[in-house]
């Protein structure tokens, strides 16, 4: 089973930001992984798409690798949060008030789906054993 994962430092965003669009890829195969975040209204989607393809190459660069893309699916996926730029906004009376430009470090690690394995033997076709149904009374009063 191979793992990969591929990293974007110092992305202009925010964690929470990030986090909500990985939260709407984790443990979905990368294809589908990809298809949602090609139509995800968000700008950070874009970004997050370069890093999951990128783990997908990483992916194909190890040893041990099936051949399979469509075996690979997002394992883990993550933002934490980066360093922030501070800037000083000009306040009325001669005041300041600081902004916060976040950064964000995203993460997402790949790996392949084992594969199924079929006993040798096993009928998949096995009935379970019927329920009786409960008599009804009908005679309520």
């Amino acid at each position: 089973m191979v793992e990969a994962r591929a990293t974007a430092r110092y992305v202009r965003t925010s964690a929470q930001k990030a986090g909500l669009v990985l939260d709407l890829i984790r443990g979905k195969d990368v294809n589908r992984a990809l298809a949602t975040l090609k139509f995800t209204r968000k700008k950070i989607a874009d970004d997050i798409a370069k890093v999951v393809r990128s783990a997908i190459a990483n992916a194909q660069q190890k040893d041990g690798f099936g051949g399979d893309v469509d075996r690979l699916y997002v394992a883990a996926c993550y933002a934490d949060q980066g360093p922030s730029q501070k800037r000083v906004r000009p306040a009325p009376m001669g005041r300041a008030f600081r902004v916060l430009k976040r950064t964000a470090h995203l993460t997402v690690q790949v790996s392949e789906r084992p594969e199924k394995i079929v006993a040798v033997g096993k009928t998949t076709g096995e009935a379970a054993p019927k329920r009786r149904a409960r008599a009804k009374s009908s005679d309520k009063k």
